[in-house]
């Protein structure tokens, strides 16, 4: 079966969207991309830990923030699963913005575990954020630009662009105009 392409499901929730190839496989690998719950934190802190730690001066250690923020209506905490395995997570918190004309999101964290392909999880992690910053009124979404060329070419495919040293994306508020078309 070498070199053969399987279609692969990215299941988000109990929705299933577009099926994504992967070559070389035997079998379909499904990723699944549902919220965070609490028995999930430590083993996200785990796969993140060379992106968190050192680069916060907070009080706070990081899975127990995460923890916290599991449960607020300001912030998303999202997990994807392939074979009832955590290969990775994504963080995006709410803020109110008078420039932007409503709620911004910024997508704090985004970790994909090493031995996973960081292309298709990237991509379903972030399907997923843009659709919950749309749901809760988000006029835009926002992100650090990152340093590693791979990482910055897989933000731009969904549709981030640069804006000063941050990278932005606009998206539709649930129930608006631009939505609707």
């Amino acid at each position: 079966m070498r070199g053969r392409t399987l279609p692969i499901t990215v299941v988000t929730g109990a929705q299933v969207h577009r099926p994504i190839a992967v070559r070389g496989s035997c079998s379909g690998v499904e990723y699944l991309i549902r919220p965070a719950r609490i028995t999930d934190i430590d083993r996200l802190a785990s796969i993140g830990r060379a992106s968190i730690t050192g680069s916060g001066r907070g009080s706070l250690d990081a899975a127990d923030l995460l923890r916290q923020l599991v449960y607020l209506p300001h912030a998303s905490v999202l997990v994807a699963e392939a074979r009832r395995e955590l290969v990775g997570g994504a963080l995006l918190v709410l803020r109110p913005s008078v420039v932007a004309g409503g709620y911004v999101g910024t997508i704090d964290l985004l970790v994909i575990a090493p031995d996973h392909d960081a292309d298709r999880v990237t991509d379903a992690l972030l399907e997923e954020l843009l659709r919950s910053a749309s749901n809760k009124g988000c006029s835009a979404v926002e992100a650090a630009q990152p340093s590693d060329p791979a990482d910055l070419a897989r933000l731009e495919r969904a549709g981030f662009a640069p804006a000063g040293p941050m990278l932005r994306r606009s998206v539709a508020a649930a129930g608006s105009a631009a939505r609707r078309t």
